[in-house]
């Protein structure tokens, strides 16, 4: 409960409320429990009221989410889910069953964690950022309103000192470990890896997909050192491709505790199969752990309705253009493998903006593989590359690497949009990726004819 009594609401309308919430994003990132362990212990300690389900992980983490959330809920559970970056609205990032946070709750809850964080400001561990706000907000909601069984609880950045990790959970799962936030993170993998193994929490069971021999090393030390069972992803469990097209494939999953045939699973890329056999062992141990009820067809209707949206989604018009949110070099490389496998094409046209702490070079070596043409942009954030910096750049590592690929610079994304939609031809493909601001507010333009709410 609150800390302090307030005669007057702040908030009296979801805009004024997220309008504050987005205005923290002035404060950055800044890794550490201290802010959201003093919320925490103000609020009465909500975070030991849910039963969460955390994972971290450079990607795929968001798809994860999406295919294990459906499948508790086709199992008859209740589930959270809360998720980071939104795609067009701010409700997006917390979920009961498939469904936003009602605009009203978040006023609610708004209005009590506020004083809080005027507090905070005032004090020398100073302001808490939009992301922990955010996180603080997805806790109340779960706790005092939504009351899942389950909650689905993706990281924000890392693991380690990520707000997210302010919660004791019913299983950990890291997805992959790859070149992302190494600004912010450490110079290597390893180091990488080390700071996304520090939401593993001593006894609780621990499932990844991680496949470089020395990051496994590292799993497997700290979770025999947090004395917690280690399930690897081509070790415990596996899964076989079968057909693939770019919107479904079939597969073949098993584990020490189950075996599926002939499973459906409605999203396009090799990577998204290794995602719904992080979901499916999550489900196995819950079962093995926590006396889960599982049954088989709820699981196949699961994986045959899952959506994810801005990854590998092909949006309808003319022309159609597929949008992918990858932002790092194996998203990347992930990208090009699906276009290759899902979409031929005569030319590929490219519109790209990207996040300036990002691998760029490593990324942009596996666009220009394929793209015969790269239409710089910036995506509508206050952090972005300048598309004139970045094409420069771009120019040159494509001398480098002898790439023919075509480059112009649109700093208007919207403009950007609309030269790539007149760019292409019946037997060409358009390509919308690079940050996931972009992606999303590509995304909302061509289905809604609006822009989205920003915010992480």
């Amino acid at each position: 409960m609150p800390v302090m009594q307030k005669t007057v609401d702040e908030f009296q309308s979801y805009e004024a409320a997220v309008e504050w919430v987005t205005n923290l994003q002035s404060f950055g990132i800044r890794p550490g429990l201290e802010r959201m362990e003093y919320m925490m212990e103000k609020l009465g300690h909500p975070e030991r009221r849910i039963r969460p389900i955390h994972i971290a992980g450079t990607n795929g983490k968001g798809s994860t989410c999406a295919i294990l959330s459906r499948m508790l809920m086709e199992l008859g559970y209740e589930v959270g889910t809360f998720t980071s970056p939104y795609i067009t609205k701010f409700t997006n990032r917390i979920q009961f069953n498939g469904q936003d946070i009602e605009e009203e709750d978040v006023v609610y809850l708004l209005n009590e964690i506020k004083p809080l964080a005027e507090s905070l400001a005032h004090s020398e561990l100073g302001s808490p950022t939009m992301f922990e706000v955010s996180t603080a907000l997805a806790i109340l909601y779960f706790a005092k309103i939504a009351c899942p069984y389950y909650v689905v609880w993706e990281t924000g950045l890392g693991g380690r000192l990520d707000s997210t990790n302010i919660i004791h959970p019913a299983v950990t799962v890291i997805t992959n470990v790859g070149h992302d936030h190494m600004d912010v993170l450490g110079e290597t993998l390893l180091d990488v890896a080390r700071e996304k193994s520090g939401i593993m929490k001593t006894g609780i069971p621990l499932i990844s997909g991680a496949t470089q021999p020395q990051v496994r090393a590292l799993l497997d030390q700290v979770a025999q050192n947090k004395k917690a069972k280690h399930y690897k992803l081509e070790e415990q469990f596996r899964v076989f491709g079968k057909q693939a097209s770019a919107t479904e494939q079939t597969f073949d999953y098993k584990s020490l505790f189950m075996e599926l045939g002939d499973l459906k699973l409605t999203l396009g890329g090799r990577h998204q199969l290794d995602n719904a056999a992080l979901a499916l062992m999550t489900i196995d141990v819950l079962k093995a752990y926590n006396a889960l009820i599982v049954e088989e067809e709820p699981l196949r209707s699961a994986l045959s309705k899952v959506e994810w949206p801005g990854r590998l989604e092909l949006i309808s018009g003319e022309p159609p253009i597929l949008l992918d949110g990858a932002h790092n070099p194996e998203g990347a490389e992930a990208l090009v493998n699906a276009i290759k496998q899902y979409f031929p094409h005569r030319k590929l046209c490219m519109l790209i903006g990207m996040m300036p702490n990002k691998s760029h070079k490593a990324y942009i070596e596996h666009i220009l593989q394929i793209a015969d043409q790269l239409i710089v942009t910036e995506p509508d954030f206050q952090k972005k590359w300048p598309a004139d910096q970045a094409a420069q750049q771009i120019a040159e590592w494509a001398s480098h690497f002898k790439s023919t690929c075509q480059i112009t610079i649109e700093k208007d994304w919207k403009k950007a949009l609309d030269r790539l939609q007149s760019e292409v031809g019946q037997d060409d493909l358009a390509v919308a990726c690079g940050s996931l601001y972009l992606v999303a507010d590509v995304r909302s333009q061509l289905l809604q004819g609006i822009e989205t709410e920003k915010g992480w």
